[in-house]
């Protein structure tokens, strides 16, 4: 117990400590700057102006520093024979985004890059916002403090590499807050947005050609190979779909796999090749929680993660009202809760303070106040992903044969 004492106290004095070298900083890349350098990430002296330029030297000794290469001298062998960077020249330009997320992917295993690796990066959730070009000292602490969390291609977080690296310590990064047993609404927001993209559908062929939408709804990956959820009644008169992530790219709701009009669920299959023609190796996505609603209980913290008004991905926080009620055309008990949701927001997901998808943002009490209702993920848990499915054409025949 004294030894963890004494590694957070040390911790705690390493950030204080990184503020004076980081005066010149404000703000958000202060904040950054001292945890990178509680870390030991870099030195006190590194990120001192924001406004300096992130040189392609600089960030090549960086992805080094973060790889645990021991190396003397000469960084630019090292990431050159790594494939993190294949520029020889103009190492003390200011290196563009997309260069040295390029290079943060490749040492965090990723292949099949993209050409616009900083959109790629912000797609997948690696970056949580838009990156200016070129990069400055004050964008690149930012970029690498939101990153620590992100997993590589083996599952294993940034953070947890530094640790094994013995770079620091499991103990000043719990100190640090980089692992959080729950999550605020900012980190929800930045970690998961990612995962949850915007629905326009339409009602025949010619809509669609002419981009006349019928309705705008919400949906979340929950694997990287294009599965997702949504509310049945996001899709249910629609013969083509598209979905639009944070980044813009939009694609093709190709299938439905499994749906439930009568606890308004469905689990569906997006195209990984963009309207654009573009493939995309990957999509960020969201855990489904293991035990569904069973934990949940009245006056937890809940999130929700959705496509209001069809403005654009948005995050509002609340509370657990009632886990278990009863709503009129409902084939199951529903949450409600006070997290904000309005049109738009149907399909969107309603996470636990731990990141985990509990229920699916479905609507509300139409003259209640901040009475929002949510399907339970249960049976999302039992759905069978293995199978073909349908079309939206023949999903949308189904129902109709259902119906009668």
């Amino acid at each position: 117990m004294k030894q963890k004492i004494l590694a957070i106290l040390c911790a705690l004095a390493l950030v204080l400590s990184a503020v004076p070298a980081a005066g010149a900083l404000e703000g958000e890349s202060a904040r950054a700057a001292a945890t990178l350098t509680a870390l030991h990430v870099l030195d006190e002296q590194a990120a001192a102006d924001p406004a300096a330029p992130f040189t392609r030297a600089q960030a090549n000794a960086l992805l080094v520093r973060l790889s645990g290469i021991q190396i003397e001298s000469n960084t630019l062998d090292a990431a050159v024979d790594q494939g993190w960077t294949a520029v020889t020249s103009g190492q003390q330009e200011a290196i563009p985004a997309g260069e040295f997320f390029h290079g943060l992917l490749r040492l965090l295993g990723y292949t099949d890059i993209p050409a616009d690796a900083a959109r790629y990066a912000r797609h997948i959730g690696l970056a949580v916002r838009d990156c200016p070009d070129p990069l400055t000292w004050g964008d690149a602490c930012q970029l690498l403090r939101d990153a620590l969390p992100f997993a590589d291609a083996e599952g294993v977080s940034l953070i947890q590499r530094l640790i094994r690296q013995g770079l620091c310590t499991q103990a000043s990064a719990e100190a640090l807050g980089l692992f959080p047993q729950a999550l605020t609404a900012r980190q929800t927001a930045e970690r998961y947005i990612s995962a949850v993209f915007r629905i326009r559908s339409f009602d025949t062929e010619r809509a669609y050609k002419k981009d006349l939408q019928s309705g705008e709804a919400s949906g979340f990956f929950i694997s990287p190979d294009g599965l997702a959820v949504t509310n049945h009644h996001a899709l249910d008169d629609a013969l083509r779909a598209t979905a639009t992530l944070v980044t813009g790219e939009t694609y093709e709701i190709e299938r439905v796999l499994w749906y439930d009009p009568d606890i308004d669920l469905a689990l569906i299959r997006v195209s990984r090749t963009s309207l654009e023609g573009e493939l995309t190796p990957a999509f960020a996505c969201l855990t489904l929680s293991e035990t569904g609603t069973a934990d949940l209980r009245p006056g937890d913290e809940v999130y929700t993660l959705g496509n209001p008004l069809g403005l654009g991905l948005a995050v509002s926080s609340g509370i657990v009202s009632a886990v278990e009620r009863e709503v009129e055309n409902y084939g199951l008990p529903m949450v409600m809760n006070t997290a904000d949701i309005s049109q738009g927001s149907s399909g969107g997901a309603l996470l636990n303070v731990y990141g985990h998808v509990v229920a699916v943002t479905s609507g509300a009490y139409t003259y209640g106040n901040n009475m929002y209702l949510a399907v339970p993920i249960d049976p999302v848990l039992d759905a069978d992903c293995s199978v073909e499915g349908m079309t939206l054409e023949e999903a949308l025949v189904d129902f109709l044969n259902r119906e009668d």
